[in-house]
């Protein structure tokens, strides 16, 4: 039995997403239709641990919600039983926590992916899920700075060393002689 939502429970509704998509990096909008209630629970786990809002939401209240956003592309495809996954730390972290779920039940099925005000391809979720996190970023360019760095200080020491090498070389071909 579904309870009807009153006008301030609609309006809730409604600022709660708009808040959370204000803030959003990327969304994705997938089909869960046949998903068992054990599955959208792990799902919701998966999500809640990687910091990604997920929430159902009628689609009249979501259209409305992400109107003034970045995800005001979506409206149109707002349609059918739709879960919304909006990454808050990164912007592939709803694609991470959707494609991982959806490799092991195939009837999510993603409908939408978002990033930036775009519209992807809902096949280009891979692309986004494989974007590195902030700390794989920072990781990565840390150690693209510090390569030449290292490189020079390496061609630095070495020559002295070839140097000293050298003169030991002369020095036991003296002592041979």
């Amino acid at each position: 039995m579904t309870l009807a939502l009153n006008l301030e429970q609609k309006k809730a509704i409604v600022a709660e997403v708009a808040e959370v998509a204000s803030s959003a990096y990327s969304a994705i909008a997938a089909e869960y239709r046949g998903m068992s209630v054990e599955d959208l629970t792990s799902l919701r786990n998966d999500a809640r641990s990687a910091g990604v809002y997920l929430r159902v939401v009628k689609n009249t209240l979501a259209r409305r919600a992400v109107e003034d956003t970045d995800f005001a592309c979506m409206q149109d495809g707002l349609t059918g039983p739709l879960v919304l996954a909006f990454s808050q730390q990164d912007p592939g972290s709803a694609a991470r926590v959707i494609n991982d779920c959806s490799k092991d039940n195939d009837k999510l099925v993603v409908k939408m992916v978002s990033i930036s005000g775009k519209l992807l391809d809902p096949s280009e979720i891979a692309v986004l899920a494989k974007m590195p996190t902030y700390d794989e970023a920072i990781s990565i360019l840390m150690a693209t700075m510090k390569a030449p760095v290292q490189k020079l200080a390496v061609t630095m020491k070495e020559v002295p060393g070839k140097l000293v090498r050298t003169l030991a070389a002369v020095r036991d071909a003296k002592e041979a002689a």
